[in-house]
């Protein structure tokens, strides 16, 4: 078995979650990644994740609203958000459905590691 973590990663934006996982692998991680949140939650099953990182806004179910059906079935697995939106209060919005961070695209790479390292420690 690997001691590597295990990222979900989780965007409608083909390119930026391919670009995603390409680094999350670079830097030592596992990662997979999914269109949609309907689409991790049939194809992830039980599997455990150590961390997952959706954007919030995509089609069909959000990444807010992803957040609050792990917490509904009790899935204790740290999230971090990202969007491209500037939406007013949604920092607000994050921190009380329980995400770990949320970072706006475009963010660097050590932006993304801090989270990532923040929310592998919860």
């Amino acid at each position: 078995m690997s001691s590597e973590p295990l990222i979900a990663v989780i965007d409608d934006d083909e390119p930026f979650r391919t670009a995603l996982v390409e680094s999350l692998y670079s830097v030592g991680y596992r990662a997979r990644g999914f269109v949609s949140a309907e689409e991790f939650f049939a194809a992830s099953g039980e599997s455990s994740w150590d961390c997952v990182i959706t954007d919030v806004h995509m089609p069909g179910m959000s990444g807010l609203d992803l957040q609050r059906l792990l917490v509904a079935r009790d899935r204790r697995v740290p999230v971090i958000m990202i969007t491209a939106r500037g939406d007013p209060g949604l920092e607000a919005k994050a921190a009380a459905s329980g995400a770990v961070c949320l970072l706006r695209k475009p963010f660097g790479a050590d932006d993304l590691i801090g989270c990532l390292e923040k929310a592998l420690q919860v």
